[in-house]
């Protein structure tokens, strides 16, 4: 079974050695409010666009501190251009991919937050290009987990949603399949 396909989980071990599996995340982590933050404007302008700290500084300004436990999502509106493989990859001659993503230093303030996972409506948390995968490195190896492939976040509003994560029990898995659902009260 491939585990990182579709809309899916990865698992601290993905990429950090050691870390959790997907069926050694604490069952706590895998609900929590949902923070989502939207760049599909600065996406739409540029397609390697990086989310800095300072957009989650400009979300807490207006919602609050990003609370303990939540999980945060790039809206990005990479998911409208599924189910076309070529648009959703965006690739330059070179093979390259180019959609948005998180940066490092928002990863490093969200880590910071201390909150349970980082989930985007793109192929990778990463920005497509990304060659360091930094973000993958700085919060798996911190015991986050990411929620990657998310099919449409244009309903779940900014803040005031619950997020609940039931990825399939791989044991000694990387990552898997993941259901995501939105509760909006």
């Amino acid at each position: 079974m491939l585990e990182h396909y579709g809309t899916h989980l990865d698992a601290p071990a993905h990429f950090a050695p050691g870390k959790a599996t997907v069926d050694e995340i604490p069952v706590k982590h895998l609900f929590g409010p949902a923070v989502v933050i939207d760049v599909r404007a600065e996406g739409a302008n540029d397609p390697d666009y990086q989310a800095p700290a300072g957009k989650f500084l400009d979300w807490e300004h207006v919602h609050a501190r990003i609370p303990e436990g939540a999980i945060v999502l790039l809206r990005t509106g990479w998911a409208a251009r599924w189910p076309d493989p070529r648009r959703y990859r965006n690739q330059d001659a070179q093979g390259k991919m180019h959609f948005p993503g998180f940066s490092a230093e928002a990863a490093r303030l969200l880590i910071e937050r201390k909150v349970s996972g980082l989930g985007c409506d793109t192929m990778s948390v990463d920005f497509g290009a990304s060659s360091d995968f930094a973000v993958h490195h700085l919060a798996l190896g911190a015991g986050l987990y990411h929620l990657e492939n998310l099919a449409d976040l244009s309903g779940v509003p900014e803040s005031g949603a619950y997020l609940v994560a039931a990825p399939i029990k791989l044991q000694g898995g990387s990552g898997g399949a993941v259901r995501v659902f939105a509760i909006m009260g």
